[in-house]
């Protein structure tokens, strides 16, 4: 992948409020816009009466949107939690990628976006020191909310240029056995729960493998084992939040 910084576009948005006080910048959230076209995107994203936006826009074919100011609180990631920090828009920055989604006919990203997309979250991550392992999804900080960007956003392309985390190929596989499935009760399901709330997902320790456990699993499946998503915690599924949580800056 060729990494260069794009042009930026200037189209500014009237949907952002300020940062709290002190508030640093410790996070960085990927979406899909999941609507039909850009430029319904964009109007969407412009639109006062939405109430929503998001710092960055990226089309397909890699043009690079500034729609609010990285210095604002955009309104891009809702109802959502990281850490076991509300208010993610407080702390983060917001990069929206132009897809359908799995509404409208979800899709692979295109090289032009995912080359615009590494160069620009590269360049946010660098300047504000967000640690790799705080590069996410709106899934992960909203799993009972979203699927975005889904399982077919490469993740593994941003971790190649040092954005993100991404798991090594030499990882056990699921052969070992399954571990907790929805339904589950018990000790082997509170030390899930507290595992997926250590790397930052908002996850209570139950001891019920209940709806919003299998969201936050979900959710978990999409971003780092996206092959296969159904919401089993299998033993794959545990050798991969293990490596993930020996990465945590």
């Amino acid at each position: 992948m060729r990494l260069k910084r794009a042009a930026v576009i200037e189209r500014p948005s009237p949907s952002f409020g300020p940062r709290p006080d002190g508030a640093a910048i410790d996070l960085l959230i990927l979406h899909y816009t999941g609507m039909q076209s850009a430029a319904a995107a964009l109007d969407r994203l412009c639109d006062p009466a939405a109430e929503v936006s998001a710092h960055y826009l990226i089309d397909e074919d890699g043009t690079v949107y500034r729609l609010v100011d990285e210095a604002r609180r955009a309104w891009h990631a809702g109802v959502s939690s990281c850490q076991g920090r509300d208010e993610v828009n407080a702390f983060s920055v917001g990069i929206e990628l132009v897809n359908p989604g799995h509404e409208w006919g979800y899709r692979a990203f295109p090289p032009a976006q995912l080359a615009a997309c590494t160069a620009l979250a590269r360049d946010i991550v660098q300047r504000h020191a967000i640690p790799r392992a705080r590069v996410l999804g709106h899934s992960d900080v909203a799993p009972a909310r979203k699927q975005d960007p889904g399982e077919l956003f490469d993740w593994a392309a941003l971790a190649r240029h040092g954005v993100g985390l991404w798991p090594p190929n030499d990882l056990p596989d699921g052969s070992s056995g399954d571990g907790p499935a929805p339904g589950a009760f018990g000790p082997a399901v509170v030390a899930l729960q507290v595992a997926l709330a250590q790397f930052g997902y908002g996850c209570p320790t139950s001891g019920e493998f209940d709806a919003t456990t299998a969201a936050v699993v979900t959710a978990f499946q999409r971003h780092f084992r996206p092959a296969r998503v159904d919401g089993r915690f299998d033993a794959e599924c545990r050798h991969l939040l293990a490596w993930l949580l020996a990465e945590l800056d």
